[in-house]
């Protein structure tokens, strides 16, 4: 369609823009970040690439790479998928009425229905998620919630999980139980810190009876840690006797990644017996962009968004500009339509099994692996101190030097030797952890496995290149930044 007021349009050429830079980092580290453009090249991940497909990416020598990590667990239909894009480029072509501001807003609603009608009823009082709230991002939306709560129970103070992590926003950050992102910013709202699993914890703190919201994932993702059989119904339930909401963070987990389409639903979350619960809020973000636009939604039980929007003067106490916006949400709905037509959420379910198992039966034989767990396309392995003299001498000396470390010695020789992209679960973490597209196929974890066997097989002699190499990338960031564990957090700083 034609603009009247304009009688020229000059072309941008991206592509020529591209070319114009081809050393992406060298800007990067100038002008955006210098700090993690230095990480990169010290730990090795700074290939340089230039295309993204399903589950790979493409460096500019044509490398393939597996790619593990997934935008941090965005991609769950696979990088620039061409349902999602073809989505996109309609909507851009309907030239629709984007951001009416205080007018008819074309597409939300069509999301939000999409989303209601996949979310979890409340079995104990007939309930359900049915109105939906649409941010940017997940640490937004968090903040939103948070303020749902507080609006509707009159209470100020959260309950959240060690090790948790719900983002880094001001109000997120007050329920992150990841002491390193909140160290330097000051004090952070009213909130309290539990064991992540201990429901004794978690009443003591509810029957004080100031307690807004207690905020959990249904599995972490600082360590991928599982909730037990109980956790989350025993949760739900003391929430509800002791007046506070509880808000189910499924940012990461949510839309497919874990083999359903919400993570809770794997501990009776929407079951139709008596026992299933419902959380009062869920979260979600991440995979509903489809990887191109950021979006996030909180959905949340009508009798709670009754008590924040009040009436009419009270209809936009809680609103954010860009959140409702018809790419993100054309984006969610072709996301939506690509993992029920291409059986996204079930691949997860099948192709996670089979990569988990694999993981578990041939790592066994190792006696640095501890343990191999997860749920669908999520999934950790975790290491400890071994029991042979020589190794749990190498262990000790490599975690006196830097606690970091030991992971990155297998995520380097993962990504130069292997071509595979993987992250540390956490700080002072020994757990590598997989988020790998939804797309994934039992070839690509096959290739993973053999990969694994390897780079850990090579950590399993005291004398090995891979104990050198964890020596060798603690004295380079120490030289780079003045402190030996610099280099060990941003590999899984979203995670």
């Amino acid at each position: 369609m034609s603009h009247p007021s304009v009688t020229h349009h000059a072309r941008f050429d991206l592509r020529s823009a591209l070319d114009a830079h081809p050393n992406a980092l060298e800007l990067f580290e100038q002008h955006v970040n210098p700090a993690f453009a230095a990480v990169l090249r010290t730990i090795g991940f700074d290939a340089r690439y230039v295309r993204g497909q399903g589950a790979y990416l493409f460096d500019d020598r044509g490398n393939r790479y597996i790619d593990l990590l997934g935008g941090y667990a965005v991609f769950a239909a696979g990088r620039n998928h061409p349902v999602i894009r073809d989505a996109l480029k309609q909507a851009m072509e309907l030239d629709l009425p984007n951001l009416p501001g205080v007018g008819t807003w074309r597409l939300p609603g069509v999301l939000a229905q999409e989303l209601i009608r996949r979310a979890p009823r409340d079995q104990r009082d007939g309930t359900g998620l049915d109105t939906v709230f649409f941010a940017s991002g997940g640490a937004e939306a968090v903040d939103v919630a948070l303020k749902h709560a507080r609006a509707a129970t009159g209470r100020d103070r959260f309950v959240y999980c060690h090790r948790s992590y719900h983002g880094l926003t001001l109000g997120a950050l007050s329920v992150t139980g990841n002491h390193e992102f909140r160290e330097g910013f000051g004090t952070l709202g009213p909130s309290t810190e539990i064991p992540f699993n201990d429901p004794a914890a978690l009443e003591r703190e509810l029957a004080r009876g100031d307690v807004a919201a207690f905020i959990v994932e249904p599995i972490q993702g600082k360590g991928v840690n599982l909730p037990g059989e109980d956790f989350l119904r025993v949760a739900s339930d003391l929430c509800r006797k002791h007046g506070a909401l509880m808000i189910l963070d499924e940012i990461q987990t949510g839309i497919g990644r874990t083999g359903a389409m919400f993570a809770g639903q794997h501990w009776g979350m929407g079951d139709a017996g008596p026992r299933g619960w419902c959380p009062d809020i869920m979260v979600i973000a991440k995979a509903l962009s489809g990887g191109y636009v950021p979006v996030s939604a909180v959905l949340v039980k009508r009798a709670v968004h009754q008590k924040v929007f009040t009436s009419m003067s009270q209809c936009s106490r809680i609103q954010t500009t860009f959140g409702m916006n018809d790419l993100a949400m054309a984006a969610g709905l072709a996301t939506l339509h690509v993992l029920e037509h291409e059986r996204l959420v079930q691949n997860a379910a099948e192709v996670g099994d089979y990569l988990r198992d694999g993981l578990a039966r041939t790592l066994s034989k190792y006696e640095l692996v501890k343990d191999v767990r997860g749920k669908g396309l999520m999934i950790a392995v975790e290491f400890h101190k071994p029991r042979s003299f020589l190794l749990a001498r190498a262990w000790d000396m490599l975690h006196a030097l830097d606690p970091n470390l030991f992971c990155q010695a297998i995520i380097l020789p993962l990504m130069s030797d292997h071509r595979i992209l993987a992250q540390v679960a956490g700080h002072r973490l020994d757990v590598i952890k997989f988020i790998p597209p939804l797309v994934l196929t039992k070839a690509d974890a096959d290739e993973v496995i053999r990969a694994m066997d390897t780079c850990v097989g090579a950590c399993s002699s005291p004398t090995g290149p891979v104990w050198e190499v964890s020596k060798k990338l603690s004295s380079a960031a120490l030289k780079r930044f003045g402190k030996p564990s610099s280099a060990g957090q941003p590999v899984s700083a979203q995670s």
